[in-house]
């Protein structure tokens, strides 16, 4: 589904990454785990079309996404790419349910469609009735499933991230971390996780290191 092929980055004399190869399938959730400036964020920014390589190749699917100009690649992330950082990321003057819609109305659904996937994604991870709470009502693990309802508005083939559960308390982490499976087993949702969560890398299908800009072998 994914396929990475000699991705490098430089940010001036700083080379991020060396040289990286990686290829996922459909429904996998894989980990990517390595000490801070390792370039785990950058190759996840990189894989999400966030940034853009250097040198190398990101295809998803049969779309060779970085040959896209600049308004077809941002239509071609809102439609089949999800993010989910650690910091939620959540606009705080909007509910629940408007900050789900947001990726819908970019991708010009109608308020009657993104309204009704976004209440239905909000029942599913059990916020039904925090759905006209701002985010200031909600606790951090809420706050986190709106994020992750958010990503998912748009039915996308992959859902990409950032240290999800790096601001959570731990009882909130194992409900995100057990969240992320019960998405890939119910709806074959793919997951592309940096972390530093020993035990959620350890759950996922497969987990990479990065070392110096490199991925090491599972």
């Amino acid at each position: 589904m994914i396929k990475a092929t000699n991705i490098h980055k430089q940010y001036g004399d700083l080379h991020v990454l060396r040289g990286v190869d990686l290829q996922i399938k459909k429904g996998e959730v894989v980990s990517i785990v390595g000490k801070s400036g390792a370039g785990k964020s950058t190759l996840l920014h990189i894989l999400g079309t966030i940034d853009s390589p250097n040198e190398g190749t990101v295809w998803l699917n049969e779309t060779d996404i970085f040959k896209l100009k600049t308004n077809k690649l941002a239509a071609y992330r809102n439609e089949h790419i999800g993010f989910v950082f650690q910091f939620h990321h959540l606009l705080p003057e909007f509910t629940a349910l408007e900050n789900v819609c947001i990726p819908a109305f970019i991708g010009k659904k109608s308020p009657a469609y993104a309204e009704k996937k976004a209440m239905e994604l909000l029942d599913y991870l059990g916020l039904a009735d925090r759905i006209t709470h701002k985010p200031s009502q909600l606790s951090g693990g809420e706050q986190q499933r709106v994020a992750v309802a958010r990503a998912l508005v748009n039915n996308p083939e992959v859902v990409f991230a950032d240290e999800p559960s790096g601001n959570l308390d731990s009882a909130s982490s194992k409900e995100l971390h057990q969240l992320i499976f019960r998405l890939r087993d119910d709806f074959d949702q793919t997951f592309v996780i940096v972390t530093h969560n020993e035990e959620l890398a350890q759950m996922s299908d497969r987990r990479l290191e990065m070392v110096d800009g490199r991925l090491l072998a599972d």
